[in-house]
C-alpha cells in the first residue's frame, strides 16, 4: 500500500510495477486528481491506517521532500508506530555492489548506481539517477535528489536534503538536518542544520529548524 499521491508515489508505482509486485491502493489526505493512476485506488486518508491490519500489507512511503525531509519522517514514524513494515524498494535498472546495505524503508529509484560497500539507512530515498561511490553512509531520512553525485566515503546525517545535480567530494561529513542547494559543489564538510549553495558550496547565514 502507498502512502501520499503525488509526483513522488507516482514514481513509486512505476518502481513496483517493474518489479511486478501488486499495490492494493493509496493512503491520501484527500482523493487524488483525475490524472492519478486507476490502477492504485484511493483508500482514504491517514486515519484509514487505524482500520486496517498491519500484518496483512506493508507500506511504501509516497512522500519526497523539497528542502525539509520532516514529514517524511513523520509518516513513517507514525505508521511504524501502527505496526506497519516498510520493505526497501530497488528499481531494477539502479546497479548496486554485493555488499550495499539497505534498512527498512529505503527507497532507490531509476537509474541509481550504488558501489561496494554503501549503506543506506531507514527511509532515505535515493532518487533517480544519484551515483553513490564506495563506502558512502547515507543517514535515515535523508535525502538525494536526482542526480546527486557522492564520491567516496561520504557521509550524509540523518534528515540531510542534498539537492538535485548537486555534487560531494571524498570523505565529506554533512552534518543532521542540513541542506545542500541543488547544484552546489561541498568541498568541505557541512555543519547540522546549515544551508549550503554554491560552488564551492558556502553556507547561508541561517540556522535550520530541528525536525
Amino acid at each position: 500500500m502507498l502512502l501520499g499521491a503525488g509526483g513522488h508515489a507516482r514514481s513509486l508505482l512505476g518502481l513496483l510495477a517493474a518489479r511486478g509486485q501488486y499495490v492494493k491502493g493509496c493512503i491520501a489526505p484527500v482523493v487524488p486528481g483525475p490524472g492519478w493512476p486507476r490502477n492504485c485506488p484511493w483508500l482514504g486518508d491517514d486515519t484509514s491506517l487505524g482500520r486496517l491490519d498491519p500484518s496483512q500489507m506493508a507500506l511504501v512511503n509516497g512522500l519526497g521532500s523539497v528542502g525539509s525531509t520532516a514529514l517524511r519522517r513523520k509518516v513513517f514514524d507514525e505508521a511504524r508506530a501502527r505496526g506497519y513494515a516498510f520493505p526497501p524498494v530497488l528499481h531494477p535498472s539502479a546497479i548496486w555492489g554485493d555488499d550495499v546495505t539497505l534498512a527498512e524503508g529505503a527507497q532507490v529509484l531509476a537509474g541509481a548506481i550504488l558501489q561496494a560497500g554503501v549503506t543506506v539507512e531507514e527511509n532515505a530515498l535515493l532518487n533517480t539517477g544519484c551515483i553513490v561511490d564506495h563506502e558512502c553512509r547515507i543517514g535515515a531520512h535523508a535525502h538525494l535528489a536526482p542526480g546527486v553525485i557522492l564520491s567516496g566515503g561520504v557521509t550524509i546525517g540523518s534528515g540531510v536534503h542534498v539537492g538535485t545535480a548537486a555534487v560531494v567530494i571524498q570523505g565529506i561529513r554533512i552534518g543532521e538536518g542540513a541542506i545542500v542547494g541543488a547544484g552546489a559543489v561541498v568541498t568541505k564538510d557541512v555543519a547540522p542544520r546549515v544551508m549550503v549553495v554554491g560552488n564551492p558550496a558556502h553556507p547561508i547565514d541561517r540556522r535550520l529548524q530541528e525536525g
